[in-house]
């Protein structure tokens, strides 16, 4: 997997219970904080081998940082990815930096997964529910940081959120069997749901009313805190999404809004449905449905 489908992650097998996935990302700075920054880098590289269904186990640093940056924000940075791989069980061994003018860091990937336990954009099925595993609003959330429109407890609710390894919701998906998910990242809950509509050939449908954002989200909407990146995700995707007349154009663009470290959206056949949100429960585990696979094609949000 790799060299056709638009997919999280390349895919080799290596043999019949076992297949190698491979992945790297990096970005330059969304938060101030250099240890958050690298935290967040590092659970964001980390989360393309979850949403295969896999267990990230090595990785590898990608830095460039500029010769004037002071050690303790470097080193600050380096940091924030060691101890949040350290949390993943995964081992950093080294890795390459080279010299830029802005920041950026992220980590290559290296997991396991077994080949028939996979998850794919392509694997959801019509009557599938969806159900996502963190809340959207971090992109309107820093730009609003960056434009320092931001309110304190706004930005540290989105930091707590995007530090957090999508480690439990991959391996509840393991769990249950489910062959269906991505996690939502700079392509935003529409454009990432687009892929899987593409190529699981259905129909995706939301409900804007059950679906999560932080709490500042719409606040800063209001403001038109959004990246260039949510334009260019309503352009790409918008001529493919059916939206209910009621739906107003924050909410509209918040749904094509990027998001950093983003959660798994997970398709979950209805039969296990109960199963899967109560074992989530147990572990502690944000789970919610916001909506269901249809046959057809495109998405629709009512």
């Amino acid at each position: 997997m790799g060299l056709r489908e638009p997919d999280d992650a390349a895919v080799w097998r290596l043999d019949e219970e076992r297949a190698i996935v491979v992945t790297t990302d990096f970005f330059t700075p969304v938060v101030d904080d250099a240890y958050d920054y690298g935290s967040i880098a590092a659970a964001n590289s980390l989360s393309d081998v979850y949403a295969m269904g896999g267990q990230p186990f090595l990785a590898l640093n990608v830095a460039a940082l500029p010769d004037d940056l002071p050690d303790e924000i470097s080193s600050e940075i380096i940091r924030g990815g060691a101890e949040k791989a350290r949390e993943a069980g995964v081992v950093i061994a080294g890795g390459h930096t080279v010299k830029d003018k802005e920041p950026k860091y992220g980590l290559v990937v290296i997991g396991f997964v077994h080949p028939q336990k996979m998850l794919s954009k392509g694997g959801l099925k019509a009557s599938n529910v969806l159900v996502l595993t963190k809340p959207l609003g971090f992109g309107v959330t820093t730009t609003a940081l960056k434009r320092e429109q931001a309110d304190e407890e706004d930005v540290l609710e989105a930091v707590n959120w995007m530090k957090r390894l999508n480690k439990t919701p991959a391996e509840l998906a393991v769990e249950f069997g489910l062959r269906g998910g991505t996690d939502i990242t700079g392509y935003s809950l529409l454009g990432h749901g687009m892929e899987m509509a593409d190529a699981s050939g259905v129909s995706l449908k939301f409900e804007l009313a059950k679906i999560p954002f932080t709490a500042g989200a719409r606040k800063y909407a209001k403001r038109g805190c959004f990246a260039g990146g949510a334009f260019d995700n309503r352009k790409h995707f918008e001529s493919k999404v059916r939206f209910a007349d009621s739906i107003d154009e924050e909410n509209r663009m918040l749904l094509f809004d990027p998001q950093t470290s983003g959660g798994l959206l997970l398709g979950v056949p209805l039969e296990k449905l109960d199963a899967f949100i109560a074992r989530a429960g147990e572990l502690d585990q944000a789970a919610w449905v916001v909506g269901r696979v249809e046959t057809g094609s495109g998405i629709k949000v009512w």
